[in-house]
This record gives structure tokens, C-alpha cells and sequence, in this order.
């Protein structure tokens, strides 16, 4: 009898069906070269599924998904699914010789990840050398089923991906940098969805075009996925309301401009003028410069126009005034800063800020340039700071050196040894005046360095911009977590002062942040997430020059804290 009833029961469960999951979803991305034309200039690109951008992918919150990666090109390849947490599943994560050695010509990789507990936009890119300037798309989560936005139903909903167009080839690009020590020549155009636009050369026909109908709501779904520039975007005549960041819902603020970093995405909401304006309007983006460096100083377009009433005479049609936005100053820090102090957690009873209020471990990082020696074997003369040293990035004074194993599987199969360093400082090893007169010696030390953490720790960071070579903003992006951004400021952190007027009610909470120039950012996050996670500058330049390091969060005692073993065709080094 007992062994019967425990059959029923044992059956009941097999047999009922899974409404609280979500769906298995495959996608086959192939990476293969194809020829483009921008700026009336041709070239041979990486892209996915011969598309520039690459395509969408879309899931839902609970959705597994496994996307196979098939390399067709002479380059290796790797793929980053940005903003996704990843939970146990680090193998999928993507960045080269950090989570996986990366997928070599011919062969193929399929990343499996769940995704739990998210939705909003994301996106995805190459992780290796600068191949994402070309290989990206937006990966866009939606809530489960029956749950609804906590905002106004959109009538459509509307990807924009910013970018940059280079017409020389990237990899050339940053190889060239690297063996001059020199700055890298910066893009030729940005892009919108793939397009740059009127406001370029040979460029009316390649122009991203928002159609619209008056008087309703539109969610625009912003991903920039530029290489090394932060940007302003604003629609002339027009307000937006800012809905989401990162994925995360915030406390939804109207605004006619908004700043994007690389890495960030930011959702709005449009509601168009409700009657036929009789015009169109320019939408434009152009960066935010606080570095010394070259830029590209460029203005991509796109145009909003609204749908003409049927019986529009064809002289209207033809004559419609065009509108453009004023946007900030290219240096226009003080907006920069009134914008981000806008961004607050929606904090609701569904979407809660889970602040960490108890910290157990601190961390002061500092964040910047600073330089390497020339290398002499050639007789080299350098074109860095001076002829005889090279550009460099680094936190803490440590410059990132890239291993040749990956970091991941190396801690799991416990062959760590000479692979990388478990000594990470907590702080600065030679305290300076981060943001006032820099020292006299820039020089910068290079390491494999990772900062060990045990499982469900909870973190505080100060990362703390530096004058070396320049004051600059940092947009720092950390995989495999969210984090919230309690505190900001200008100058010099002060440990005991400016604690005190940290957010921990509704902090913005993000996966990447902009650490000001000249300034600090203080963030909390709950290490809850066994793996090995890439922490790195999303400039592509200064992740190039070593501003990157990572975290490595031990496993915990139960079985759901632990990473889960390696798939059987992860690539070999």
C-alpha cells in the first residue's frame, strides 16, 4: 500500500506541468564575413548571420536559452551576453580567456544560460580583441507571461542600437596602437541600427527612420554599443520619459536628452504629438568627451516621421520642415551629473532595491591611465605620452596581462598555479592624491591579478577616477552581476564623510556604471554568483590597455551555491 501511494504521488509529480518555468529556445548564430558599404566605402566584416547589426534575440523571463555559435571566419570568436546574470552558469558568460578559450575557426559552442529573475534590454557582442565593433545585437527579456510593464502598454516597441562605423579594419586598428604604443585612430562615423545617417558623406540612403502614428506610445529600446565613446541623444521636439536602465526598472523621469555609456541600455518611452505635425524630426546622438585624447567628433542622425494622413496633398508631403535638437556641449559634465543623480530603483513592492545594508568587505580601487615603457628591441621610437613609453590603463596600478588559459576553467580544475595571482589589493598598494597634481612616475605594474571572494559576501567599491594623463569618465562593467550605485561624487573619496550621503533606500541598481572624471563611485553588490567575473573599462581602448581585472567568488556550501561543471564541448585553449 505504501509503495503504491508513493507511486501516485511519485507520478503526480512527474506529470504536472511546468507553468512557473519558461520555454527552451535555440538560436544558431553564424559568424561569417560579409561585404557592407557605409560612407561610400566598402568592406569586408565579422558579422552574425551575415547581418550588420546582428539580429535580435528575443526570450522571456524563465526562458532557457541555447545558442549555438558557429565560427566561419579566420578569426577566433567569442560571445558576451551583456547584463545577463548567468547564475552557476559562468561557462556561458563569454569573455575570451576569462570564462572559455574562444571558439577557433570551424568549430562551434553553444551557450546555455537560464535566465532568471530579469527582463528588459540587454544585448549581446564579441568578447575579443575589438571584434564587437562589428558583431552585436539586442537581446531583449520580456516579462513571463500575464506580467505586465509597470508603465503605460506601448503601442510598439523599437530597438536602437548605437555603434560606430570604422572604415579601416578594427583589428588592424588596435594592433597598430599596441605595437606603437600610440593612441588607436578613432571611428569614422556612429551609427543607428547599423546606419549613419544625413549629417554624413554619402550617407542620406543609409538613414535609420522611426515611423510613427500621432498619439500613441512608443518603447524605445537604446543599447549603445559604441567601441570608446559615451553619448548624448535627444529627438528635437520632443520629450521622453526614461523607464528602465540596465534592465531594471527605474522611477520613470521625463527628459528631452539623455547620456549613454558603452555597455548601458536605457528604455523610453515616446508618445508622439497627437495630431500630424506637418514635419519630421531629427534624432541625434554625438559624444560626451572628458578625456585628452583624439575622438570622433561626429553626429549620427536619424529621422522620426510620422505617418501622413491619407488625403496629405503631395506638396506637403514633399515640403516637410525638419527639425533638429540642441544637445549638451560635448564636455558638458554638469549634465552629465544631473542626469545620472535622476536615475533611482523603481523600488516597488514587485521590483523591491535590494540594497545590501550590512557590508562585509570593503574596497578602494583607483581607475585610469598611465603608461608602460617603450619596447626597445627594435630600436622603437613610441607614440605614447612621450618617444619612450606606451599608453597604458589599469586599476589599482595593476595592468591587466591577458592569460593564455582561462581563468575559469583553470580555478575549477585547481591548475591555477601561474595562470593568475588570487592577491588583488584592497586598496592602492602607494596612496597619492588621485585627483590633484599627478605623481612624477606613471609607470604602471602588469599582472594576471584576481580579487578571491567567498560565496554570499557582500561588497562595497569605491572606484576612484585618477589625474594621471588626464582626468576621464569610466564606464566599469561588472559580468555576472547587478549592482547598485549608492554614492557619486567629485574629487577625492572621503571614507568617513562621504559614506554618509550614500543612497540605500533606491540607488540605481546596473551593470555598468560611469565612474565621473575627476570623481569617485561607491557601488554594492551581494557575491552570490560562483564563478570568475570580468570587471573592465567598456572603452574598448582602455580595456586594450589593461583597465580590467576579475573577481573570484568561491562556491558555497549547498548545492544550488555552486557553479555547475563545465559543458563537454566548452573550446579548448
Amino acid at each position: 500500500m505504501a509503495f503504491w501511494l508513493l507511486f501516485a504521488v511519485f507520478s503526480s509529480v512527474i506529470l504536472l506541468p511546468e507553468p512557473a518555468f519558461g520555454k527552451t529556445r535555440h538560436y544558431t548564430l553564424d559568424i561569417k564575413m560579409h561585404n557592407v558599404t557605409r560612407l561610400c566605402h566598402t568592406k569586408s566584416l565579422v558579422s552574425v548571420n551575415g547581418k550588420f547589426p546582428g539580429p535580435k534575440l528575443i526570450a522571456r523571463e524563465g526562458d532557457q536559452l541555447l545558442i549555438k555559435i558557429v565560427n566561419h571566419v579566420p578569426n577566433n570568436i567569442s560571445l558576451h551576453w551583456h547584463g545577463i546574470r548567468q547564475l552557476r552558469s559562468g561557462w556561458a558568460d563569454g569573455p575570451a580567456y576569462i570564462t572559455q578559450c574562444p571558439i577557433q575557426t570551424g568549430q562551434s559552442y553553444v551557450y546555455n544560460y537560464t535566465v532568471v529573475g530579469q527582463r528588459g534590454t540587454l544585448w549581446y557582442h564579441a568578447h575579443i580583441s575589438w571584434l564587437r565593433a562589428t558583431v552585436y545585437g539586442p537581446l531583449i527579456i520580456l516579462p513571463k507571461h500575464g506580467v505586465p510593464y509597470p508603465f503605460h502598454k506601448p503601442h510598439k516597441e523599437v530597438p536602437m542600437v548605437f555603434g560606430e562605423w570604422f572604415n579601416a579594419d578594427t583589428g588592424a586598428i588596435i594592433r597598430q596602437a599596441t605595437l606603437t604604443g600610440g593612441g588607436p585612430n578613432v571611428s569614422d562615423a556612429y551609427t543607428i541600427n547599423g546606419l549613419p545617417g544625413p549629417l554624413y558623406n554619402c550617407s542620406a540612403k543609409d538613414t535609420f527612420r522611426l515611423r510613427v502614428k500621432p498619439g500613441k506610445t512608443y518603447l524605445l529600446r537604446l543599447i549603445n554599443a559604441a567601441l570608446n565613446d559615451e553619448l548624448f541623444f535627444s529627438i528635437a521636439n520632443h520629450t521622453v520619459t526614461v523607464v528602465e536602465a540596465d534592465a531594471i526598472y527605474v522611477k520613470p523621469f521625463e527628459t528631452d536628452t539623455i547620456l549613454i555609456a558603452p555597455g548601458q541600455t536605457t528604455n523610453l518611452l515616446l508618445k508622439t504629438k497627437q495630431s500630424y505635425p506637418k514635419a519630421s524630426f531629427l534624432m541625434t546622438a554625438r559624444p560626451y568627451v572628458t578625456g585628452q585624447g583624439t575622438f570622433d567628433n561626429s553626429t549620427v542622425a536619424g529621422i522620426l516621421e510620422y505617418e501622413q494622413p491619407k488625403h496629405t496633398k503631395t506638396s506637403i508631403k514633399k515640403n516637410l520642415q525638419l527639425f533638429t535638437p540642441v544637445l549638451p556641449a560635448l564636455n558638458d559634465t554638469n549634465f552629465a551629473t544631473k542626469f545620472s543623480n535622476k536615475l533611482r530603483s523603481l523600488n516597488s513592492k514587485r521590483y523591491p532595491a535590494k540594497v545590501p545594508l550590512k557590508v562585509d568587505r570593503k574596497f578602494f580601487f583607483t581607475v585610469g591611465l598611465g603608461t608602460n615603457p617603450c619596447n626597445h628591441k627594435n630600436n622603437q621610437t613610441c607614440q605614447g605620452p612621450t618617444n619612450t613609453t606606451m599608453f597604458a590603463a589599469s586599476i589599482s596600478n595593476i595592468s591587466f596581462t591577458m592569460p593564455t588559459k582561462a581563468l575559469l576553467q583553470s580555478h575549477y580544475s585547481g591548475q591555477s598555479n601561474g595562470v593568475y595571482s588570487p592577491n588583488f589589493p584592497w586598496s592602492p598598494i602607494v596612496p597619492f592624491n588621485y585627483t590633484g597634481t599627478p605623481p612624477n612616475n606613471t609607470m604602471v605594474s602588469t599582472g594576471t591579478n584576481v580579487m578571491v571572494l567567498p560565496y554570499n559576501t557582500s561588497v562595497e567599491l569605491v572606484m576612484q577616477d585618477t589625474s594621471i594623463l588626464g582626468a576621464e569618465s569610466h564606464p566599469l562593467h561588472l559580468h555576472g552581476f547587478n549592482f547598485f550605485v549608492v554614492g557619486q561624487g567629485f574629487g577625492n573619496f572621503d571614507a568617513k564623510e562621504d559614506p554618509k550621503n550614500f543612497n540605500l533606500v533606491d540607488p540605481i541598481e546596473r551593470n555598468t556604471v560611469g565612474v565621473p572624471s575627476g570623481g569617485w563611485a561607491a557601488i554594492r553588490f551581494l557575491a552570490d554568483n560562483p564563478g570568475v567575473w570580468f570587471m573592465h573599462c567598456h572603452l574598448e581602448v582602455h580595456t586594450s590597455w589593461g583597465l580590467r581585472m576579475a573577481w573570484l567568488v568561491l562556491d558555497g556550501d549547498k548545492p544550488d551555491q555552486k557553479l555547475l561543471p563545465p559543458p563537454a564541448d566548452l573550446p579548448k585553449c
